[in-house]
């Protein structure tokens, strides 16, 4: 998995569009429709930390991990910011090593995606089962096939922000595997400055993550439409799993 660099300076203002607060308030209402207390939870993946902080603002025992060190000081400047005290660790997904266990886990915005080969992935889910109470829930989404063959492959998308220019290049490996490249270029005044980064992401199937989560322990409850409580569609774009530890 890629430990962003170029990219951290650039996440926040890439994902202005993604509305941390409504999608706050739908992790909470996932929560009360599947009758459970957050207890002690883990944003897995938290990037630089915005859905963390939200969930904390509101109340929730909540810590982050990344596997970005340069992603989690944008978070900790954020949650100084926020005069909160959250704790963030900068460790990979699948060798996660916690002090205890946890009663949720959040895994949100496509970071099982950016796991490009199924044992990492079964990694991850055997990891966060480890340090999983019985009965706990592990709440994550996917990017669908469907997304990863009819939108981003082969497609180049660009976004031009006040802060930077990014041209944003989607190249399909094979069918379920497009590998990223992104492009910055930031103006000092004078001149541009170009950075660069590169990462592969790949689609899973339903069948798949449903094999690997049984064999790490999970049940699967509910699958649902992004930011919805419907199932999901044959062109669904993002798939959310709530599994429960058994």
């Amino acid at each position: 998995m890629k430990a962003y660099t170029a990219f951290a300076d650039f996440y926040d203002g890439l994902t202005a569009n993604v509305d941390y607060k409504s999608r706050a308030d739908y992790i909470e209402k996932l929560m009360a429709f599947h009758n459970h207390d957050f207890g002690l939870c883990v944003d897995l993946a938290c990037g630089t930390g915005s859905l963390t902080i939200e969930l904390a603002k509101r109340g929730i025992d909540i810590f982050g991990i990344d596997g970005s060190s340069q992603m989690l000081s944008q978070a900790q400047m954020k949650a100084y910011d926020e005069e909160l005290s959250v704790l963030f660790l900068c460790q990979k997904m699948q060798s996660i090593d916690l002090y205890g266990t946890v009663d949720t886990c959040l895994c949100t915005l496509d970071s099982i995606n950016h796991l490009t080969e199924p044992d990492l992935v079964q990694k991850t889910f055997d990891r966060v089962s480890l340090f999983m109470n019985p009965n706990g829930l592990f709440v994550f989404d996917v990017n669908t096939v469907y997304k990863h063959q009819e939108i981003l492959s082969g497609n180049t998308f660009v976004y031009d922000t006040d802060d930077v220019y990014c041209v944003w290049q989607n190249t399909p490996v094979d069918e379920t595997l497009v590998k990223i490249d992104l492009d910055f270029f930031e103006y000092d005044g004078k001149a541009y400055r170009r950075t660069s980064e590169s990462f592969c992401e790949r689609a899973y199937s339903n069948v798949q993550i449903t094999e690997m989560l049984q064999k790490a322990g999970f049940a699967i409850e509910g699958m649902y439409g992004d930011m919805t409580l419907d199932l999901p569609k044959e062109n669904e774009q993002r798939i959310i799993y709530i599994a429960r530890k058994l």
